[in-house]
């Protein structure tokens, strides 16, 4: 999950703008139909985006997700502050709101803290390896979520998206030209899919954190390349982190390897943050070109998860239920994040 700084579309202009955006989706990429091929080649700057299903919400709509039941988790698993009462499951709960943190966030080195930061983090990488080989075609996103949450529980964690700001379930799943923070559903998973799976565990009160775009089935070369794009820029991101380096040097050093890769950009919506006892704080990871202040020094820890999407419009729109990003053109984007931990010397990647 990533703090967010869009804003969710009126209700009474967003049918008018769904039904421009579903046009111009439907003529910007090739839709699939009962397994044939429909509608008219994707073009952005001459871009092809591939073959693949466009992801939008369902008619009627519904707004926010009052109307999705979430997990039970049990009373002997401890609970981050802001998910106490199971009863905020679906409340009308800014997206925005922040918990409450103080100090510069960072972790004493060698101590029980760092142990028990290091101990989330691996957890988290393990429950992504989980989840991974979930991923096939046929298999429904919300049946992802539901074993993740299992798996999580069955380690003694709580799924840190679970009641955050209202998030109804255990996991983001993003499909093909959803940005982040798709909720998972009943959709199906199709041949050809990429699907990204983020997730977050809270367990000795610290959160690790992480997410990965997975391939389903067989995806088209245009998806694929998307998908090792976006995880060679969040490599690029990485090789930017030291002690004494700026913040700002992660999203300049992937700005310029993007700008040597025509065919993509960066969505400027979402940026990574820092993680510990507090889901998200500062300092805040900007992928793209930035102002913002600060130095990295020993003891920070934070995300980097960089959204790379196909075609010079790094723009989103939010669907009805106040969470799921889309491309504002409906094309492809793919996300990857690994969580850091800034060192006397160096940097360790806690989530490889």
């Amino acid at each position: 999950m990533t703090p967010t700084v869009y804003r969710l579309l009126k209700r009474s202009n967003f049918v008018a703008v769904h039904r421009t955006l579903s046009s111009c989706c439907t003529q910007r990429a090739w839709l699939h139909h009962g397994g044939s091929t429909s509608s008219t080649r994707a073009d952005d700057n001459h871009e092809h985006f591939g073959s693949y299903r466009v992801i939008l919400p369902e008619e009627p709509f519904v707004w926010g997700v009052a109307h999705i039941k979430p997990r039970l988790v049990p009373t002997t698993i401890a609970r981050p502050l802001y998910a106490k009462n199971q009863n905020d499951a679906g409340k009308d709960i800014d997206a925005n709101a922040q918990e409450p943190y103080e100090g510069d966030g960072r972790i004493k080195l060698n101590s029980i803290e760092e142990t028990r930061l290091r101990d989330s983090a691996k957890l988290a990488t393990k429950v992504l390896e989980y989840a991974s080989g979930l991923v096939k075609p046929g298999a429904t996103t919300n049946s992802i979520d539901e074993a993740i949450h299992e798996f999580i529980l069955a380690h003694n964690a709580y799924p840190s998206p679970l009641l955050y700001a209202g998030f109804p379930r255990s996991c983001c799943t993003s499909v093909n030209n959803i940005v982040t923070h798709g909720i998972p559903d009943d959709r199906p998973l199709e041949d050809g899919d990429i699907v990204n799976v983020d997730v977050t565990v809270y367990r000795n009160g610290y959160h690790g954190d992480t997410s990965q775009t997975f391939l389903v089935g067989e995806v088209d070369e245009t998806g694929r390349d998307l998908v090792n794009i976006t995880n060679a820029a969040l490599q690029a991101g990485i090789s930017a982190c030291g002690p004494g380096r700026p913040f700002q040097d992660i999203g300049l050093t992937i700005h310029k390897f993007i700008q040597k890769t025509p065919g993509y950009s960066v969505c400027t919506a979402f940026s990574g943050h820092g993680i510990g006892t507090v889901f998200h704080r500062p300092p805040w990871i900007y992928h793209t070109l930035n102002d913002e202040p600060g130095t990295m020094l020993p003891g920070h820890c934070f995300t980097i998860e960089p959204c790379i999407v196909e075609g010079s419009n790094p723009h989103v729109w939010v669907f009805p239920d106040g969470w799921t990003a889309s491309t504002e053109n409906c094309a492809r984007s793919a996300q990857a994040e690994h969580m850091l931990l800034i060192t006397e010397s160096g940097v360790d990647v806690l989530t490889r």
